[in-house]
Protein backbone atom coordinates (compact mmCIF):
# COMPACT_ATOMS: atom_id res chain seq x y z
CA UNK A 1 0.00 0.00 0.00
CA UNK A 2 1.48 3.61 -0.72
CA UNK A 3 1.39 5.94 1.89
CA UNK A 4 -0.03 9.86 1.68
CA UNK A 5 3.46 11.19 1.31
CA UNK A 6 4.33 8.75 -1.36
CA UNK A 7 1.18 9.66 -3.38
CA UNK A 8 1.40 13.16 -3.12
CA UNK A 9 5.45 13.00 -4.57
CA UNK A 10 4.17 11.05 -7.48
CA UNK A 11 1.46 13.86 -7.47
CA UNK A 12 4.00 16.43 -7.54
CA UNK A 13 6.26 15.68 -9.69
CA UNK A 14 3.53 14.58 -12.13
CA UNK A 15 2.10 17.85 -11.72
CA UNK A 16 6.39 19.34 -13.24
CA UNK A 17 6.30 16.85 -15.24
CA UNK A 18 2.30 17.67 -16.85
CA UNK A 19 3.50 21.22 -17.18
CA UNK A 20 6.42 20.55 -18.90
CA UNK A 21 5.18 19.16 -21.77
CA UNK A 22 1.67 22.16 -21.48
CA UNK A 23 4.53 24.38 -21.81
CA UNK A 24 6.60 22.90 -24.63
CA UNK A 25 3.02 22.65 -26.68
CA UNK A 26 2.83 26.62 -26.39
CA UNK A 27 5.88 27.71 -26.95
CA UNK A 28 4.76 26.82 -30.93
CA UNK A 29 2.38 29.80 -30.26
CA UNK A 30 3.93 33.59 -30.67
CA UNK A 31 3.88 35.51 -27.72
CA UNK A 32 0.81 37.98 -29.06
CA UNK A 33 -1.32 34.27 -29.27
CA UNK A 34 -0.03 32.87 -25.87
CA UNK A 35 -1.85 36.88 -24.77
CA UNK A 36 -4.37 37.52 -26.44
CA UNK A 37 -7.63 37.46 -24.37
CA UNK A 38 -9.62 34.53 -25.29
CA UNK A 39 -12.76 33.73 -22.69
CA UNK A 40 -10.14 31.86 -20.48
CA UNK A 41 -10.85 32.29 -16.45
CA UNK A 42 -7.44 34.01 -16.50
CA UNK A 43 -8.11 36.05 -20.06
CA UNK A 44 -5.44 34.55 -21.54
CA UNK A 45 -2.56 31.29 -22.04
CA UNK A 46 -0.14 33.48 -20.11
CA UNK A 47 -2.57 34.77 -17.82
CA UNK A 48 -3.56 30.57 -16.86
CA UNK A 49 -0.41 29.46 -16.74
CA UNK A 50 0.60 32.43 -14.48
CA UNK A 51 -2.05 31.53 -12.10
CA UNK A 52 -0.81 27.92 -12.24
CA UNK A 53 2.32 29.76 -10.66
CA UNK A 54 0.15 31.74 -8.69
CA UNK A 55 -2.00 28.74 -6.76
CA UNK A 56 1.28 26.85 -6.65
CA UNK A 57 2.67 29.70 -4.58
CA UNK A 58 -0.10 30.39 -2.55
CA UNK A 59 -0.55 26.85 -1.23
CA UNK A 60 2.96 26.26 -0.80
CA UNK A 61 3.11 29.37 0.97
CA UNK A 62 -0.02 27.96 3.03
CA UNK A 63 1.43 24.66 4.01
CA UNK A 64 4.64 26.29 4.80
CA UNK A 65 2.64 28.23 7.17
CA UNK A 66 4.12 31.48 5.36
CA UNK A 67 0.68 32.50 3.30
CA UNK A 68 1.36 34.71 0.44
CA UNK A 69 -0.43 37.36 -0.09
CA UNK A 70 -1.07 37.66 -4.23
CA UNK A 71 -4.43 37.92 -6.60
CA UNK A 72 -5.31 35.00 -8.08
CA UNK A 73 -5.07 37.01 -11.30
CA UNK A 74 -1.92 38.89 -9.89
CA UNK A 75 0.18 39.27 -13.29
CA UNK A 76 4.39 37.35 -11.60
CA UNK A 77 5.53 37.80 -15.56
CA UNK A 78 5.67 39.52 -18.49
CA UNK A 79 8.04 37.46 -20.41
CA UNK A 80 7.07 33.81 -21.51
CA UNK A 81 10.20 32.60 -20.70
CA UNK A 82 10.55 33.79 -16.91
CA UNK A 83 7.46 32.73 -16.02
CA UNK A 84 7.74 29.18 -17.39
CA UNK A 85 11.13 29.13 -15.55
CA UNK A 86 9.32 30.58 -12.25
CA UNK A 87 6.55 27.86 -12.40
CA UNK A 88 9.12 25.15 -12.88
CA UNK A 89 11.01 26.43 -9.71
CA UNK A 90 7.92 26.20 -7.89
CA UNK A 91 6.44 23.62 -8.67
CA UNK A 92 10.25 21.71 -7.98
CA UNK A 93 10.73 23.88 -4.54
CA UNK A 94 7.15 22.54 -3.47
CA UNK A 95 8.13 18.58 -4.45
CA UNK A 96 11.01 19.31 -2.20
CA UNK A 97 9.30 20.25 0.53
CA UNK A 98 6.95 17.16 -0.11
CA UNK A 99 10.03 15.32 0.74
CA UNK A 100 10.73 16.96 3.53
CA UNK A 101 7.44 16.15 5.33
CA UNK A 102 7.04 13.06 8.19
CA UNK A 103 4.55 11.05 6.96
CA UNK A 104 2.73 12.12 9.77
CA UNK A 105 2.10 15.30 8.48
CA UNK A 106 -0.14 13.97 5.70
CA UNK A 107 -2.99 12.95 7.80
CA UNK A 108 -2.67 16.48 9.97
CA UNK A 109 -4.95 18.81 9.27
CA UNK A 110 -3.70 22.69 7.81
CA UNK A 111 -5.38 25.96 9.13
CA UNK A 112 -5.25 29.23 6.56
CA UNK A 113 -6.83 32.06 5.49
CA UNK A 114 -8.82 31.75 1.81
CA UNK A 115 -7.85 34.59 -0.49
CA UNK A 116 -11.33 36.03 0.62
CA UNK A 117 -9.58 36.26 4.07
CA UNK A 118 -11.49 33.34 5.78
CA UNK A 119 -10.59 31.11 7.91
CA UNK A 120 -10.08 27.55 6.73
CA UNK A 121 -9.07 24.22 8.22
CA UNK A 122 -8.91 20.96 6.10
CA UNK A 123 -6.91 17.79 5.93
CA UNK A 124 -3.94 17.94 4.27
CA UNK A 125 -4.52 15.39 1.85
CA UNK A 126 -7.66 17.08 1.37
CA UNK A 127 -5.66 20.68 0.23
CA UNK A 128 -3.15 18.64 -1.76
CA UNK A 129 -5.39 16.47 -4.00
CA UNK A 130 -7.54 20.22 -4.06
CA UNK A 131 -3.92 21.11 -5.36
CA UNK A 132 -3.33 18.67 -7.78
CA UNK A 133 -6.57 18.79 -9.89
CA UNK A 134 -7.24 22.38 -9.68
CA UNK A 135 -3.74 22.39 -11.61
CA UNK A 136 -4.95 19.61 -14.00
CA UNK A 137 -8.09 21.61 -14.38
CA UNK A 138 -6.22 24.85 -15.50
CA UNK A 139 -3.78 22.59 -17.62
CA UNK A 140 -6.94 21.17 -19.28
CA UNK A 141 -8.43 24.76 -19.93
CA UNK A 142 -4.88 25.96 -21.27
CA UNK A 143 -4.43 22.74 -23.73
CA UNK A 144 -7.59 22.98 -25.28
CA UNK A 145 -7.31 26.87 -26.23
CA UNK A 146 -3.91 25.93 -27.49
CA UNK A 147 -4.48 23.03 -29.62
CA UNK A 148 -7.59 25.53 -31.16
CA UNK A 149 -5.18 27.93 -31.55
CA UNK A 150 -2.38 25.88 -33.87
CA UNK A 151 -0.25 24.35 -30.72
CA UNK A 152 0.59 20.53 -31.41
CA UNK A 153 -2.23 18.46 -28.92
CA UNK A 154 -0.33 17.03 -25.50
CA UNK A 155 -0.97 14.45 -24.12
CA UNK A 156 -0.66 14.98 -20.19
CA UNK A 157 -2.53 11.82 -18.34
CA UNK A 158 -1.52 10.78 -15.34
CA UNK A 159 -1.10 7.08 -16.61
CA UNK A 160 1.27 8.51 -19.30
CA UNK A 161 3.32 10.36 -17.01
CA UNK A 162 3.35 6.73 -15.14
CA UNK A 163 4.25 4.87 -18.30
CA UNK A 164 7.40 7.69 -18.81
CA UNK A 165 8.60 6.82 -15.76
CA UNK A 166 8.43 3.33 -15.85
CA UNK A 167 10.14 3.60 -19.10
CA UNK A 168 13.11 5.85 -17.78
CA UNK A 169 13.67 3.58 -15.21
CA UNK A 170 13.78 0.81 -17.92
CA UNK A 171 16.58 2.33 -20.15
CA UNK A 172 18.58 3.39 -17.15
CA UNK A 173 18.61 -0.18 -15.70
CA UNK A 174 19.57 -0.84 -18.86
CA UNK A 175 22.00 1.63 -19.01
CA UNK A 176 23.85 0.94 -16.06
CA UNK A 177 23.45 -2.98 -17.38
CA UNK A 178 25.91 -1.79 -20.40
CA UNK A 179 27.51 0.13 -18.63
CA UNK A 180 28.80 -1.46 -15.12
CA UNK A 181 31.30 1.16 -14.07
CA UNK A 182 28.77 3.56 -13.87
Amino acid sequence: MISWKNHFLYQVDYQHWANDKLLASCDKLSDEVRKHEEGLPFRSIHGTVNHLLVINLKWLGRLQGEPKDYKLDQQLFDEWRELKLALKQTMRQTQHWVEAQPESYFVGELHFKTSAGVEQHNWIHDVLTHFATDCAHYRGQIAGLAVRLGAPTVDMDFINYRRDMQDSLAHSKIAKGNNPGR
